[in-house]
């Protein structure tokens, strides 16, 4: 036990030896090395996604990668930058074109004493629809938004009188509902940490008002989550290893969830690889795309399983952005990747 523990010490001491030493130096070449292949399950896949595209690294030396959210920036001529979370070293870096990766907030998402956990950072970023940044903070398990001219707010770290494990995911929809899942991976001794006030890993909904309501109860371990393109559906992903799946919610006018549909398991498609259904982005066209076995998967609105992007890691996240959103920006392990794509995110549609 203790020759392992020095091991994964001796690999987290060189993997942020090498992130802090490349966030340094300005990238100031624009051709990036390609990684991975795209694997077709389906002819309706080509609509989406060239078969010949290419995957690049645009960044690497992380720890776990997570939460990627594009920001439009027209002073940039590239369109604008891409946030993501480093979660062991609870830091949320920056990327630009041209110039790299640099930390971008530390702490962001755990403010308290040193050694909390291993997952103590933020994890899934996005946007709400006055623009601002909502966060998913493990350490701190609550989730935030960063006030324009301030600091961060928490818009909930409770529901019922009950604190939150560590909110994972999230998404907004057009109402101003905030969607999230709240697994137990950021606690000190995860799923059987004694500081759990649940006995489930919850599906939640924020309203504007900022009350907090428990959607369901139901997965074992709720991860990515995501809107279809009107706001009616709500999928969520688990990344369970009994139970690797997708779920489909109609969503109900009071925004509370109607009974979910197993949109498609994964352990059922044939896909024998490492990792599970973990984050996920739902394009404008309908197609999701989301971490799976092996890298993401481009999932239709059927159930569909449409095809893979194969990394070769344990792959974590993504999120549309570029110029005109058809670029794909996922975080696979100590990656940072992006593809291009033939549709396109949906602030872009």
């Amino acid at each position: 036990m203790l020759k392992t523990l020095m091991m994964r010490l001796t690999v987290l001491i060189l993997a942020v030896s090498v992130l802090t030493s490349s966030t340094l130096m300005a990238q100031d070449s624009l051709n990036f090395p390609t990684m991975g292949k795209i694997v077709s399950h389906d002819p309706a896949m080509s609509k989406v996604l060239d078969e010949s595209a290419k995957l690049q690294v645009i960044s690497s030396g992380y720890v776990w990668s997570e939460g990627p959210l594009w920001i439009n920036d027209d002073s940039n001529k590239f369109g604008g930058y891409l946030l993501f979370s480093d979660v062991p070293q609870n830091t949320v870096f920056k990327w630009v074109e041209g110039v790299g990766a640099k930390p971008w907030m530390n702490p962001s998402g755990f403010t308290g004493p040193a050694g909390y956990s291993k997952e103590s950072g933020s994890n899934g970023l996005t946007l709400d629809n006055e623009g601002r940044i909502v966060f998913c903070e493990h350490g701190d398990r609550r989730v935030s938004v960063l006030t324009k001219g301030g600091g961060k707010m928490t818009l909930a770290d409770m529901c019922d009188g009950k604190r939150f494990n560590s909110p994972n995911d999230v998404v907004v929809a057009s109402n101003g509902n905030i969607y999230f899942t709240d697994p137990a991976y950021g606690l000190p001794q995860g799923f059987k940490d004694p500081s759990r006030e649940t006995s489930y890993c919850g599906v939640y909904l924020i309203r504007p008002d900022r009350s907090c309501v428990l959607l369901t109860e139901e997965f074992e371990a709720p991860n990515g989550i995501g809107l279809s393109p009107d706001h009616k559906t709500l999928y969520v992903a688990q990344s369970s290893g009994t139970q690797p799946l997708w779920k489909a919610f109609d969503i109900k006018a009071d925004g509370t969830l109607e009974k979910s549909r197993v949109l498609l398991a994964a352990n059922e498609t044939g896909v024998k690889l490492p990792g599970a259904p973990d984050g996920l982005d739902v394009a404008a066209d309908g197609t999701i795309f989301s971490s799976g076995p092996g890298g993401i998967w481009m999932i239709s609105p059927e159930g569909k399983l449409l095809g893979r992007i194969e990394t070769g890691e344990h792959t974590s996240n993504c999120t549309f952005g570029g110029k005109d959103g058809s670029v794909l920006y996922l975080t696979a392990d100590t990656y940072i990747c992006r593809i291009q794509t033939k549709t396109k995110g949906q602030r872009w549609k």
